[in-house]
C-alpha cells in the first residue's frame, strides 16, 4: 500500500497560522445587541510584547479587551482569539482565565470588606497561582505597607496597584489593563509605568488600553489605532509618536 508523504507547510504560511502565534486574533466582530462595536479586528502580539490599544472614546477599545477576555459583553459573534494555540473564542471568561488571560478593569473592582492580602489571597486560590507575596511586594512596597488595611479604603493609585497585582497573582500569559492611568497622579503613573516595564520583562504580553496616548506609546513596543471599530493604523509605537498628521486625526493629540 501506498502512503502519501505528508504535505510539508512553507515558512510563509506557518507566519499566516494564528495558531502558530504568541498571541493573536483574526477577524474579531463584536456585538452590544443590534449595535457593531468591534468590527473585523485582527492583529498579533508578541510574547512579552506591549501593545499599545489607542483611539478615541468610542472607537472600540475596551469592548476589544472585554471580548479578548471572554466576558459576557460584547457579544462575539465571528472571529478568533489564539493564545499559544488555545483558541479562547471557544471559551468562557473563567476558562480564559484559567489559562492565563487577565483583565485589569478600569473600575479596578476591587472586593469591599477584604484587606490587600485578602484580595491577593482570594485571586491565588481561584486559580493557578501566579507571583507569590515578595514579587509583588517587591513590584509594589507600598502594598506592603498596607497589606493590613481594607483594599477599597486605599488611594486610587494604590487600588491600581493592587488590580495589577491580583491579576499577577494568579499564572498570567496575558495581561489586558484598560485605563490604568485614569485619575493618577503623575508620581503614582511612574510607579505603575515602572512596574509594567518589569511585567514586560518577566515576558508577560500586555495590551493596554489608555487615553493617555503619549504616556502609552512611549512605554509600549507597537501600536494599534481604533476608529469606529476598525483599525485605522497598526506599527511601532515611535512611528505614531513621530506622525502629527496621524495622532491629530485620530488621537487629538
Amino acid at each position: 500500500m501506498n502512503v502519501a508523504a505528508p504535505q510539508s507547510r512553507s515558512i510563509a504560511e506557518i507566519a499566516r497560522d494564528p495558531r502558530q502565534r504568541y498571541f493573536s486574533v483574526r477577524g474579531l466582530k463584536a456585538y452590544y445587541g443590534d449595535s457593531y462595536i468591534v468590527q473585523d479586528v485582527s492583529f498579533d502580539v508578541n510574547e512579552g510584547e506591549i501593545l499599545a490599544l489607542l483611539g478615541r472614546n468610542g472607537a472600540g477599545k475596551t469592548s476589544t479587551l472585554r471580548t479578548i477576555a471572554r466576558t459576557e459583553s460584547p457579544e462575539l459573534r465571528s472571529g478568533q482569539i489564539w493564545l499559544q494555540g488555545q483558541g479562547l473564542h471557544e471559551m468562557e471568561s473563567y476558562q480564559a482565565a484559567e489559562l492565563g488571560v487577565q483583565l485589569v478593569p478600569e473600575d479596578r473592582r476591587i472586593i469591599p470588606g477584604m484587606t490587600v492580602e485578602e484580595n491577593l489571597d482570594l485571586a491565588r486560590i481561584s486559580g493557578k497561582a501566579g507571583w507569590d507575596y515578595e514579587r509583588i511586594y517587591a513590584l509594589f512596597p507600598r502594598l506592603k505597607e498596607r497589606r493590613r488595611q481594607e483594599g477599597t479604603t486605599l488611594s486610587g493609585g494604590e487600588q491600581q496597584m493592587l488590580a495589577i497585582s491580583r491579576a499577577l497573582a494568579r499564572d498570567i500569559k496575558l495581561l489586558l489593563l484598560d485605563e490604568p492611568y485614569e485619575g493618577l497622579a503623575p508620581v503614582v503613573r511612574h510607579d505603575i509605568e515602572k512596574a509594567l516595564i518589569e511585567i514586560r520583562t518577566a515576558g508577560i504580553t500586555t495590551i493596554l488600553v489608555e487615553q493617555n496616548a503619549v504616556a502609552a506609546l512611549k512605554l509600549a513596543d507597537r501600536a494599534i489605532i481604533l476608529d469606529t471599530g476598525e483599525i485605522a493604523f497598526s506599527g511601532s509605537a515611535g512611528q505614531v509618536l513621530e506622525n502629527e498628521a496621524l495622532r491629530h486625526e485620530y488621537l487629538a493629540i
